[in-house]
């Protein structure tokens, strides 16, 4: 009975036609009779022309009887880079189905709504009636009220009060906004003749922290003083410097309440349905651990409730992220090594247990690394920043904990375990591992704008030339995990001494097997070593400059020398990485 299965045209003459099949069977057979479990609509995956607006029908012709009397019908709506999908299924309520449990199992027609599912988000709906899964309410139903006299009278005699009630509000801020005005003036007019009170941090205070981008322990060491006032820091909204999923972020001035100087801050917008990211990155800023010059400094966070919006207040760099940088400029050997090694020490303050002075930490994976969600300051070293996706990997998590994190990030720099779902989640290393493969596909990235390399293209992302612009999971499934690509590094990358350590790095990091990847304090130790062979290598390179032409070897001689003192380097950096890692 349970693979049975009809075409049907008319849903009652065919229902009674499946139901008179069984009898005859159990009849026939003579199999003591059972009575009928769930009818429902159950096609698999189809695709479908329903753009999840209003109300669709599954179009399946399809009807089954569910395996068990508890089992219930589900539906669930998927939009992808090619179109639109329906899937129709029975399911026992009481399990997960893609990550997430049916709640809405009672139902007696099947109500859409979104839900970040193990595939990505999709809209799904459940009930208990026969075959209620065939049509799909994406709109909620709106019931029409009861056209009574009573309730316009109600409603008209409200009106005055509810005028009376919007001026009242508007009077109320007026007066906030202008005895606001007259509390600066008196304060900007006595403040020659008063001292400053000590233990507290004023907006003056903000500026000064954010005077000198380039350190991050005055900033940090404030962050948590700066705004615990119930009015909001006086900033000014500039310019939107840039847009991502859950958030917009603008240039701003922090005015000065002592004079009419400012300074410029970053401030990170989420609207009122983005709050769990918003709360998510400011505990991992609110961290005092987190302090680190590689890391983006943070200010304060504040509720603009009348708004509806939460803000993130941080430095401001005027060079933008990397991909940008990346795109706008070539880079010289000695800005890539500045930029490397900035970046790989970022990742090893994340992922540490413990900090410098010994004392311990709870170690943070980015999940979402990426060349976007990385600055470059004024010095040209990197600060990570975009914390929202981030995870504090906290000993009190248990599985289930880290089970229910989901397939976070971006397509693009996923790496191979997360494309699969195959976490170990009995190793909060296999969490770190994820980001080291990410942080190598930004190294490549970055050394593809090198001139070091010989030939620089121009910028594109990792995968750039195999995938669209925005892939998706599947596209990078077939990239990553069945054809066992990665991005190309050609042969003329090699002839540079130091590009060519940058890329046996990189190799080792996007390694297939996460237990074979480098950590992040290795990447950072490795790229640190390369200064005294980068002295030597230069001085070399000036000596080579004086040889006459005529006097100068062949290259064809000189490719096979270069290539034993390049491995004799690595071997030796993997030495010393190997010990640090014991350590």
């Amino acid at each position: 009975l349970v693979g049975l299965k009809c075409s049907q045209k008319s849903l009652e003459p065919k229902k009674l036609a499946l139901y008179i099949a069984i009898l005859f069977c159990v009849c026939s057979t003579g199999i003591p009779f059972l009575p009928l479990h769930q009818l429902c609509r159950f096609c698999d995956l189809r695709l479908s022309s329903c753009s999840g607006a209003g109300t669709c029908m599954s179009n399946c012709n399809i009807t089954s009887i569910c395996l068990q009397a508890f089992e219930v019908c589900v539906a669930i709506w998927r939009k992808n880079e090619t179109g639109f999908s329906i899937e129709t299924l029975c399911h026992d309520p009481s399990k997960p189905l893609y990550g997430i449990m049916l709640d809405d199992s009672r139902n007696a027609t099947c109500e859409m709504k979104e839900k970040n599912t193990t595939s990505g988000m999709a809209h799904v709906c459940s009930c208990n009636e026969e075959e209620c899964n065939d049509k799909l309410l994406f709109s909620p139903i709106i019931n029409k009220p009861p056209d009574d006299p009573l309730v316009y009278v109600i409603l008209v005699s409200l009106l005055p009060l509810l005028v009376m009630g919007i001026v009242v509000v508007g009077m109320l801020y007026w007066y906030r906004s202008y005895r606001q005005r007259m509390l600066n003036q008196e304060w900007e007019s006595s403040m020659k003749k008063r001292k400053p009170k000590a233990g507290g941090l004023d907006c003056s205070d903000a500026c000064a922290i954010m005077m000198d981008d380039d350190r991050s322990d005055s900033s940090s060491t404030h962050a948590n003083n700066l705004n615990h006032n119930t009015e909001p820091l006086p900033i000014d909204l500039d310019l939107l410097v840039g847009k991502g999923r859950f958030a917009q972020v603008y240039k701003a001035k922090l005015k000065q309440t002592t004079s009419e100087q400012f300074e410029t801050v970053a401030v990170k917008i989420f609207p009122d349905e983005e709050y769990a990211s918003w709360k998510n990155e400011k505990d991992i800023f609110s961290n005092t651990d987190l302090r680190h010059e590689n890391i983006l400094h943070f200010l304060t966070a504040e509720e603009r409730k009348l708004e509806k919006q939460y803000w993130l207040i941080t430095a401001f760099h005027p060079r933008g992220n990397l991909q940008e940088y990346l795109t706008r400029h070539v880079i010289s050997w000695e800005e890539l090594h500045v930029l490397g090694s900035s970046l790989a020490r970022g990742v090893a303050h994340l992922h540490s247990d413990r900090l410098a002075c010994g004392r311990p930490k709870v170690p943070i994976v980015h999940r979402d690394l990426k060349s976007s969600n990385i600055l470059v300051k004024n010095d040209l070293t990197c600060c990570l920043c975009d914390f929202g996706l981030a995870l504090c990997l906290d000993s009190s998590l248990s599985v289930d904990d880290l089970a229910n994190s989901g397939q976070v990030g971006t397509a693009r720099y996923m790496a191979p375990e997360v494309l699969e779902a195959r976490l170990n989640l009995e190793n909060i290393e296999s969490f770190k591992q994820t980001d080291i493969y990410s942080m190598a596909l930004v190294l490549w990235e970055m050394t593809s704008r090198c001139e070091a390399i010989g030939e620089v293209k121009e910028y594109e992302p990792a995968y750039g030339s195999k995938v669209r612009e925005h892939p998706c999971v599947e596209s990078m499934k077939d990239n990553v995990l069945r054809d066992r690509g990665r991005p190309e590094i050609p042969d003329t990358w090699l002839r540079h001494q130091g590009v060519a350590v940058i890329c046996a790095t990189i190799k080792e990091c996007w390694d297939h097997d996460p237990e074979a990847r480098l950590t992040a304090h290795c990447v950072a130790e490795r790229i640190s070593e390369m200064e005294d062979e980068l002295d030597k290598l230069s001085s070399r390179s000036s000596s080579a400059e004086k040889i006459p032409e005529e006097l100068k070897i062949p290259m064809e001689v000189e490719i096979p020398e270069k290539e034993v003192k390049i491995t004799e380097i690595q071997d030796i950096i993997a030495v010393d990485c190997s010990v640090s890692d014991k350590k």
